[in-house]
């Protein structure tokens, strides 16, 4: 079986848990572009890069051998209008593509996989990061900066999909 974790925010990531035994693992953070809007300019999903991320990471992979997780994303208190419209966004994009590509998915929220993976520790983006390195010691370049949360959560998605898939939570 095979792992998919998928953080949808801007900042967010993608990782595949090729295996049972997480045999190759593999983690990016979610295309984005710039746009010019008016004088400023703005980031926004690369919808058509994400698809092609999604179905060539997966197009050797069997159907019934992948199983993704979708954090579930909601408003939060004194998150701005802007804000929350691109969560959701992103969010129903991964769910469209994952129903497009026939991929079987779990949504979970953060406070449920958090609570399993973080267990005892805070419960930051920072400190997914380090959980991330400390559970994939071989991903260490990949997740060595601050900007690597997102690929950091998206991996502890996966991992948390794998063990749920297992019967381990």
């Amino acid at each position: 079986m095979n792992f998919i974790g998928i953080d949808p925010g801007l900042n967010g990531g993608f990782a595949l848990i090729v295996g049972s035994n997480a045999t190759t693992i593999r983690v990016y953070d979610i295309p984005t572009l710039i746009r010019q809007k008016g004088k400023g300019k703005k980031r926004e999903y690369n919808i058509s890069q994400l698809c092609s991320l999604l179905r060539l990471q997966t197009q050797n992979i069997p159907r019934d051998h992948l199983f993704a997780c979708l954090e579930f994303v909601h408003a939060m208190p004194m998150q701005g209008t802007v804000s929350m419209f691109s969560m959701g966004q992103g969010f129903g994009i991964w769910q469209a593509l994952l129903a497009a590509l026939e991929i079987s998915y779990e949504l979970t929220t953060p406070q449920r996989w958090k609570k399993v993976m973080l267990n005892g520790t805070g419960k930051d983006k920072e400190v997914s990061r380090l959980k991330a390195l400390q559970m994939f010691p071989s991903l260490a370049d990949q997740l060595k900066l601050k900007k690597d949360e997102g690929k950091a959560e998206a991996l502890l998605i996966a991992e948390y999909g794998r063990r749920l898939y297992n019967g381990r939570i």
